[in-house]
């Protein structure tokens, strides 16, 4: 994804192969977030009427940096892991010995496809996090762009969160299947951070 054309990703995304798909989607939608909190610290960081802000500018876009760097890996890691499942399902199935050893490599695969979309979640969160860690300290000229960031996030969380309850529908190790559901949960909280948010830019421009 780091060498990727938007163009590129798009007609890939498009295309009839199952990968990318919306796992991958999702974590370029929390690249977008990520890229937008930047973009509002670099337009506030080193104005004067902003000064008391800078330190948390800083911190923040330095975050957002690692986020949207993550975030594109994130993209990467989806396709591997919904190519290891759909590898797994194509394994043979004739003999006992075989179901017995597909069964298994399915499971492990749907563990590592739960878990990818559950790492894009914990980065929506944390885009959720800066976009209200800096909202009253941003540059006016750019508020509506961190009510943008944190739309992006949350389309985002939305977007893992259906991944991984996917395969979490499909897994039959109820301890993994329940504490993914549970750390997800957790994510999940940020929704209501980005609708504040959004409510909060609307009320102060007006709208």
């Amino acid at each position: 994804m780091a060498d990727e054309t938007l163009d590129g990703f798009l007609e890939a995304l498009a295309s009839a192969a199952p990968a990318p798909g919306g796992g991958a989607a999702a974590a370029v939608q929390v690249a977008l977030g990520a890229s937008l909190v930047s973009m509002v610290a670099n337009l506030t960081i080193g104005k004067p009427r902003y000064a008391e802000h800078e330190a948390t500018m800083v911190g923040a876009r330095d975050e957002a940096t690692r986020l949207r760097r993550d975030a594109l890996g994130l993209a990467d890691a989806d396709a591997v892991a919904f190519t290891a499942v759909t590898d797994a399902y194509r394994l043979p199935k004739e003999t006992v010995q075989d179901k017995a050893a597909r069964t298994a490599a399915i499971q492990q695969a749907l563990i590592g496809a739960a878990e990818v979309p559950l790492r894009t979640a914990a980065a929506a969160a944390e885009v959720v996090g800066l976009c209200q860690r800096i909202l009253d300290g941003a540059n006016v000229n750019v508020l509506s762009d961190v009510a943008v960031a944190a739309a992006s996030a949350r389309a985002a969380l939305d977007s893992a969160a259906i991944n991984v309850r996917i395969n979490l529908a499909s897994m039959t190790d109820a301890a993994t299947r329940d504490a993914t559901a549970a750390e997800l949960d957790k994510y999940l909280s940020s929704l209501a951070g980005a609708d504040s948010v959004v409510r909060a830019v609307g009320d102060r421009i007006g709208s």
